[in-house]
């Protein structure tokens, strides 16, 4: 194919190029989700009042009798910050690409297409969100849409330092059991967050409907979840003491315990404090970071073996072949 053929001139990636572009991957996932809550936080959800133009017959904030420039300019900054998180799929995608071509690696060409496909398909939801007035549903889909790419970012950003044999468990199937009953509470957790936001004080809008719910027991809720998550979390660890578990496997458990446990302080924090803005955005980067970390616990749960020799050493690779 013409396409194959321009892809295979680019200069095959480093493994310490393939790993950078796979955390640029995932610092975008997580990031525009951060942004996306300073513009909720500071009320500029409808700076831009339609989509994909900002105002009815401009791309670009203007002079407005209702929207203020400010709340106008947040919200296009925040749309424009879309542009970096594509360029960083794009990106993933021609690496990937191209290390495929050298050595076929079908499953991690597949991973970093979902990135462009989720930018995609959160650029439909996100159009929808303005365009439905930001009800509190659909700002709620709205987020849960980018967990599900922070997670596979991570996955993207294993398949650059592994190779693409079978998973070979390092936990015995009952740990197994339990990692998939934690990453199952962590989505809960996230889920249960939203109707939390829902109801809250910061809906993007001053004038966009709220969830008519008590926050108090939805919060209750949403805490009760998160314990149920340091529970499986604990039962995990306990099923990995009776099997020799690799430091690196148990080193990611401590960092998972780090986040979780500062994201729920942070969160009675927030809820003490009357939900100010700036902990609101702190507590969307500690979901972000608590994905990440569950993600790679779950891939360190297993190992794929090392990428091919000639994705690494494409010269000494050509060399051995030629010698055999």
């Amino acid at each position: 194919m013409a396409v194959n053929s321009l892809v295979a001139r680019l200069p095959l990636p480093s493994r310490a190029v393939q790993k950078a572009v796979g955390i640029a991957a995932v610092v975008a996932q997580a990031g525009i989700g951060v942004t996306g809550s300073v513009v909720r936080v500071t009320g500029s959800g409808l700076g831009c009042s339609t989509w994909p133009q900002c105002q009815p017959g401009s791309m670009v904030p203007v002079e407005h009798s209702e929207y203020h420039t400010l709340n106008q300019w947040i919200e296009f900054g925040n749309r424009m910050l879309t542009g970096v998180v594509i360029a960083v799929a794009v990106l993933a995608v021609l690496t990937a690409w191209r290390v495929h071509l050298a050595t076929p690696r079908k499953r991690l060409l597949v991973l970093a297409w979902t990135m462009p496909g989720g930018v995609v398909l959160q650029a439909v939801v996100g159009g929808m969100t303005v365009l439905a007035k930001l009800e509190w549903w659909t700002v709620a889909i709205h987020f849960l849409v980018s967990t599900p790419l922070i997670w596979l970012a991570v996955l993207l950003l294993h398949g650059f330092l592994e190779g693409d044999e079978p998973p070979r468990r390092l936990v015995p199937p009952i740990a197994r059991a339990f990692l998939t009953a934690l990453v199952v509470a962590m989505w809960a957790i996230l889920v249960a967050g939203t109707t939390v936001t829902g109801a809250g004080p910061h809906g993007g809008d001053a004038n966009t409907h709220r969830l008519d719910a008590p926050i108090e027991t939805l919060a209750r809720i949403h805490s009760g979840i998160l314990v149920v998550y340091l529970i499986v979390l604990a039962v995990f660890g306990l099923t990995l003491l009776r099997t020799g578990a690799p430091q690196r496997l148990w080193r990611r458990y401590g960092v998972v315990w780090l986040v979780a446990v500062a994201q729920g302080v942070l969160g009675v924090v927030q809820y003490a404090l009357g939900v100010p803005e700036a902990l609101v955005s702190l507590h969307v980067l500690g979901s972000a970071l608590v994905i990440v970390a569950t993600a790679a616990l779950w891939c360190g749960a297993r190992d794929r073996g090392a990428p091919p020799v000639r994705d690494v050493f494409p010269q000494q690779s050509g060399e051995l072949t030629a010698a055999g």
